[in-house]
């Protein structure tokens, strides 16, 4: 891969030496989650959103969760130690992490945000987070994501 076609994921952990694999599809700004593993040919457990939140104490919070579950938003409290969190507006995003809504990564933000990893994350060898553009995903070991965004893992979705 070219280096001007590279995201500030990719050079983040390319800088840390931590081995992942890029994966494209062609985006779409409709497209779920769910539709994006299945591009992918992935099982929807592997693949995983980033969401941000705010604090009661006005800390921002990132939290990465399988595409197909909901944050649990008292269980987010509970492990960032808050009274409770709430999402950001989407108009936040950018001026905040530097990544549009869809391309946002738990890795290479503006500035690094405590950061939770749902725990299933854990049980497979490699997992899916967006590579910080909107058609660009990156597979990389939950480990090694855990390394590079500076997190741990914690039980962070409601219970389907």
């Amino acid at each position: 891969m070219k280096n001007r076609d590279k995201t500030n994921v990719m050079r983040v952990l390319d800088g840390k030496k931590i081995f992942y694999k890029s994966h494209t599809y062609e985006p779409d700004a409709s497209m779920s989650g769910e539709e994006i593993a299945a591009l992918l040919g992935e099982d929807a457990d592997r693949v995983f959103k980033t969401l941000v939140t705010r604090g009661k104490s006005g800390q921002y919070y990132v939290f990465v969760v399988p595409v197909k579950n909901v944050l649990d938003l008292k269980k987010a409290a509970k492990a960032a130690g808050e009274k409770a969190v709430g999402m950001i507006m989407q108009k936040e995003l950018f001026p905040l992490t530097g990544y549009v809504h869809g391309g946002c990564s738990p890795v290479g933000m503006k500035k690094q945000f405590p950061t939770f990893i749902h725990q299933t994350a854990a049980q497979y060898q490699t997992i899916f987070v967006s590579a910080g553009r909107v058609g660009t995903q990156i597979e990389l070991s939950p480990d090694d994501l855990a390394k590079a965004a500076g997190c741990g893992f914690a039980d962070i979705v409601s219970v389907n």
